[in-house]
């Protein structure tokens, strides 16, 4: 039958186009015959979405979670709510999808169960993998916020499903909900229906309520290592036809920071722009990065205080679009993998880490000590954000390169203290107080070592004075631990530098004596021996603060202003006595030199003092 328009829906085929001219037109001319309609290429799939997990096997670097959830489905204790939480591109929304799939598939034969493996064939799976299926809702909560929203979903949540077994409710970025429309949800979150289940997913698990996450099976999805990352981008290039370096793979996996789809799209991108075999210098130049050949030469350079060939490897880099901001952050990743290799001399056969490390990174490693590498990741993180705020990025990351340059010639502080006792300068010097002697310290006194000067202006370490000032420096070195320890479990019995004699509380760890003397060591370059004694030895420093303090007390006491205000206030009482001339642990100071002309005034008029009218500075005539 005809339709409406004389047209037959029977019969009609689009693609053919209309009917060829029959007769002359209107003015006599033949009428052009129309071309035939174009043919559309197909719409390309990005390989993020091409290569999405459609099962919990597809899913990469999560093996924990695929654990735990296949188990709950292997015995049915699938939870009626989930929290899965990580950075982006790790596969939240993808797991998500993944159990909808396994909650509803009901198998080719149509016959069965949830499942773990669902089969992607039946009706469900074909339906919720092409985003049809209306009992799957996904909501992004970044754009509906509001408790409207949310109760759109509560409201849904009452029937039951057309067609599947269970509604799903996927909400993306959930931190992003108003308070509100987290209070509405949690009744329903709390006592949801049974053919209903909530599957969240956020970057900011922080934000996310604790009345909220307390109600959910939590799942924090971990950043993929660069390992899995480069053999699953070498795959899916394998796939698609595509010849790439291994190179460019690693920096690829290594710029997408554990996120595949974030790997994926540069992938993508690099295929896109290269012809023939993708190599590293190209993958470099997209990202805007220097290759990491170049990055480990610019090691070598600034570690080996060489600036004019440092400065060429920035200049040809900058050339190539690189931005020195970033040649700088990856100058500092490479050296922390360095200072890893040398401290965990089993990394060098590891196979996380790509064959450019385990190789010249291990080399770089054997040249340098663990001193210099943390002075020069010190510099650099200090220069990092140095160019963040620089008027000129590029000026702002060459001083740095060319300040890293400079320090490497210069030795660090053990090597200094090492030096000056090889030239027979004493390292130790007898001080009075504080029981016993201390090293000398630094001072502007110039040396010769083996035959080389020595800057005049270095300090040959901390300076050590007395057993406080070693508490001090431990407390400087932010262990809390060990300096409580110091205060209230130690007495001591002898302070001879480089030996402390100690006596220890019963409460004090066993391992405290090689803890100091390893931290002594270090930040002085000399080696330290803590030796333990059953002499009885001085109160610990904590008994003689507060005995210090109780004198102090009590001398304020009885002065005769402090009297007085007491006796005008009933009740009142001495809180504290600040005095300027004690340090952190309420003991005296060691006495300063004061210069001519400023004779010390104290505090108070001594307490035996009497009032006098007369001015002092007048004289008799």
């Amino acid at each position: 039958m005809a339709g409406l328009f004389q047209d037959d829906a029977t019969h009609t085929v689009p693609d053919e186009g209309p009917p060829p001219p029959d007769g002359p037109g209107l003015f006599g001319e033949a009428l052009p015959v129309s071309a035939a309609p174009p043919v559309h290429a197909a719409a390309y799939r990005v390989l993020a979405r091409k290569y999405r997990p459609a099962t919990f096997d597809d899913l990469i670097g999560q093996e924990s979670m695929v654990r735990i959830l296949r188990n709950a489905f292997a015995i049915g204790r699938v939870a009626h709510a989930f929290m899965l939480t990580g950075v982006r591109g790790v596969g939240k929304t993808t797991t998500a999808r993944i159990i909808a799939r396994a909650l509803n598939c009901i198998g080719p034969d149509g016959t069965g169960g949830p499942t773990a493996d669902p089969c992607g064939v039946c009706d469900n799976c074909r339906a919720i993998l092409a985003e049809r299926e209306p009992d799957v809702f996904e909501m992004d909560a970044a754009s509906r916020t509001g408790v409207d929203d949310v109760r759109e979903i509560i409201e849904v949540s009452r029937s039951r499903p057309m067609k599947i077994r269970t509604k799903v409710f996927i909400i993306d970025e959930i931190h992003m909900l108003s308070r509100n429309a987290f209070n509405a949800l949690l009744k329903t979150l709390e006592e949801p229906p049974p053919h209903v289940k909530f599957i969240f997913a956020t970057t900011e698990i922080r934000k996310v309520p604790i009345t909220v996450l307390s109600r959910c099976q939590r799942f924090d999805l971990r950043r993929v290592r660069v390992s899995e990352l480069h053999g699953h981008f070498a795959r899916i290039a394998e796939r698609e036809g595509v010849a790439i370096e291994a190179a460019a793979l690693d920096l690829i996996a290594r710029a997408a920071d554990g996120s595949v789809r974030d790997g994926l799209s540069m992938l993508d991108q690099a295929i896109a722009q290269a012809e023939g075999v993708i190599s590293v210098g190209q993958v470099a130049e997209m990202l805007g990065q220097a290759d990491r050949d170049a990055v480990f030469d610019l090691l070598a350079a600034v570690m080996g205080g060489k600036p004019a060939a440092a400065l060429a490897i920035t200049d040809r880099a900058y050339e190539r679009g690189a931005d020195l901001g970033t040649v700088l952050q990856d100058l500092l990743e490479l050296l922390h993998t360095v200072t890893r290799l040398k401290s965990i001399p089993g990394l060098r056969d590891s196979a996380e880490l790509p064959e450019a490390e385990r190789t010249r990174g291990a080399a770089i490693a054997d040249q340098l000590s663990v001193p210099v590498l943390a002075r020069a990741w010190q510099m650099l993180l200090k220069g990092v954000g140095e160019v963040e705020t620089a008027p000129d990025r590029r000026a702002a990351a060459e001083m740095v390169l060319i300040r890293l340059c400079h320090v490497a010639e210069l030795p660090s502080p053990g090597e200094l203290v090492r030096r000056l006792n090889a030239a027979g300068t004493p390292a130790a010097a007898s001080a009075p107080g504080g029981g016993g002697g201390a090293p000398s310290g630094g001072g502007m006194s110039r040396a010769v070592a083996n035959g080389a000067p020595i800057s005049e202006a270095l300090p040959a370490g901390p300076v050590l004075n007395s057993f406080r000032d070693v508490a001090a420096l431990v407390k400087d070195h932010r262990e809390a631990m060990l300096h409580a320890h110091l205060l209230h479990s130690i007495h001591l019995v002898r302070f001879a530098p480089p030996v402390i004699e100690l006596r220890t509380e019963p409460d004090a760890p066993r391992d405290l004596a090689p803890k100091l003397a390893a931290l002594l060591s270090n930040a002085t370059g000399a080696r330290w021996t803590i030796a333990l004694s059953t002499a009885q030895g001085e109160p610990t420093l904590a008994e003689q603060g507060n005995a210090a303090d109780a004198v102090r007390r009590g001398e304020a006491a009885d002065h005769p202003l402090i009297r007085a205000i007491m006796d005008a206030f009933p009740g009142a009482r001495i809180n504290s006595v600040h005095d300027s001339g004690v340090d952190d642990y309420g003991l005296p100071n060691v006495p300063a030199i004061v210069p001519l002309g400023e004779p010390e005034m104290p505090d108070f008029a001594p307490p035996d003092a009497e009032f006098s009218d007369e001015n002092p500075w007048e004289s008799e005539p």
